[in-house]
């Protein structure tokens, strides 16, 4: 990766040998390998067996999870925050272990359509609750710093599954929580 990163640098008419920029392309391998270590992560490593037994039938939300991802279109960040709701089926998910699937799913190439029901579908399978809602709000750079350069544009998608989907009153409820 880094000699990649080398050529690009060259490509774009600098010199990589150049002080400022001499050890850039390790650096960019460095940081590409962090932003997308979600492909070097399990859903089993992430959750861990932190699924508990749980009489708790009410909505379980956890919202403003912080994210930060590449879009897969142009490999610019984009960084917003998701709100994670379910309905417990006789077992509960750690609480951290939303947010690790909110990372691990985010640390990829994504765009936000997809990322949002890979989130709602992970959570639906690890815990078999009664219903799913995800929510992702976030800013994309590819649409702020080239393109149309519109920067005060915010995204949001949502996928609900379950009872969010087929009763109004858990989706008012979910949409209410999050603001």
């Amino acid at each position: 990766m880094n000699e990649h990163y080398a050529r690009i640098i060259e490509a774009i008419g600098e010199d990589p040998q150049r002080p400022g920029l001499k050890d850039t392309p390790k650096r960019a391998a460095k940081a590409m390998q962090y932003l997308t270590q979600g492909y070097q992560q399990s859903l089993d490593d992430i959750v861990n067996e932190a699924i508990f037994p749980s009489d708790c039938s009410e909505m379980v939300l956890v919202k403003d999870i912080e994210l930060y991802s590449l879009c897969e279109h142009h490999l610019l960040p984009f960084i917003g925050k998701a709100h994670v709701a379910y309905i417990p089926n006789g077992k509960v998910l750690g609480l951290s272990k939303v947010a690790r699937i909110v990372d691990m799913f985010a640390r990829r190439l994504q765009i936000q359509e997809q990322l949002t029901v890979e989130i709602a579908e992970t959570i639906q399978d690890v815990t078999g609750a009664a219903g799913v809602g995800v929510i992702i709000e976030a800013k994309h750079m590819c649409m702020m710093m080239r393109g149309v350069e519109k920067q005060n544009s915010v995204m949001k998608t949502s996928a609900m599954l379950g009872s969010f989907r087929s009763q109004q009153a858990t989706r008012t409820e979910f949409l209410s929580l999050i603001r």
